[in-house]
């Protein structure tokens, strides 16, 4: 059964200057795209991850999942509930209650005057529940002493933050849980107790995460469904085992060929083509036909529509 349910998801940023420099410039309002017409599911108790390169529009996906931004266009479906059209209050409240964050920089998204204890309960006491005990609970699940939950977050090192707010996460006892790069600020030996962790955690409490991440590792350790993004359009999605082994798409191909190998020393690899076209400005047809080596006029002209091909669904004119 599927959690999550997107479909046809944009968004776009107005990035233009004030009025008056527009005017003295003669200039247009500028429009970024960070999001383009994105349609995945997430199964219930599984793990989907997001993957792609800065600025593919990985976070701004995940805010509009969680609420924090409203889509320019298409719906996104937790629970069967629309967060953005659903006119019923409380039916929205429901949802909300089920959905959770893990933000990237652990510290940054800890309140620094706040004890550790306050900062795990709030998500409970925010909405009136009673959270007796439940700091010192949680941060014994996590990994972390039940006398932690005096101290201030200053006082921890960055894996055990990352822990606080999983903790913090867990709190509130959300069915979906979205993770933006909960590990990329952490040391390599701290990134597996995390993500260990985070695994341990979805089997025990039957959790959905939606992942995002740049780190190809990381994605093929805990996913389930991998969906590939290039300039805010998803152009692969398949399970694991087939992404890596048979990936369809050229940029796919790219991004795994650039990734590092436990048995890649001294492996000769062909750096990945030219640069990320500027959002404000993307190319015409397939976004990826600037930095592709299959391109042809239909790419400049057509963008692919994203289709099943086997177990895959990719958005190439060539993918065959």
């Amino acid at each position: 059964m599927a959690l999550v349910k997107v479909e046809n998801l944009s968004r776009v940023f107005d990035v233009s200057k004030p009025w008056l420099n527009r005017v003295i410039e003669r200039r247009p309002k500028a429009f970024l795209k960070a999001v383009s017409d994105v349609d995945f599911q997430i199964t219930e108790r599984s793990t989907y991850a997001l993957v792609g390169e800065s600025g593919s529009g990985k976070s701004t996906i995940g805010r509009m999942l969680v609420g924090l931004l409203s889509p320019t266009d298409g719906t996104v479906e937790i629970e069967g509930v629309d967060l953005a059209r659903e006119s019923d209050a409380a039916k929205v409240d429901a949802v909300r209650a089920d959905i959770q964050m893990i933000f990237q920089d652990p510290y940054a998204s800890l309140n620094p005057r706040w004890r550790v204890r306050d900062i795990i309960a709030e998500p409970v006491t925010a909405r009136g529940g009673d959270a007796t005990g439940l700091a010192e609970r949680l941060l014994e699940q996590v990994g972390l002493s039940a006398l932690d939950a005096g101290k201030f977050p200053h006082e921890f090192s960055g894996g055990q933050r990352q822990r606080i707010c999983i903790a913090r996460a867990l709190a509130s006892e959300p069915k979906l849980i979205v993770c933006d790069e909960p590990t990329s600020a952490l040391d390599v030996s701290v990134q597996a107790q995390v993500l260990n962790l985070m695994s341990d955690l979805k089997d025990d409490l039957g959790l959905t995460y939606l992942l995002i991440s740049h780190d190809l590792t990381v994605v093929q350790h805990m996913a389930d469904r991998i969906g590939v993004l290039y300039l805010g359009r998803l152009v692969e999605e398949a399970d694991p085992d087939t992404l890596f082994e048979t990936p369809k798409h050229p940029y796919t191909q790219m991004l795994l060929e650039a990734a590092p190998r436990m048995d890649g020393f001294g492996r000769e690899v062909t750096p990945p083509e030219g640069e990320i076209p500027n959002p404000i400005d993307p190319p015409s047809g397939c976004a990826f036909h600037p930095r592709c080596p299959l391109a042809t006029e239909l790419c400049r002209n057509e963008r692919p529509a994203l289709r099943q091909l086997g177990a895959t669904r990719v958005a190439c004119h060539f993918a065959e």
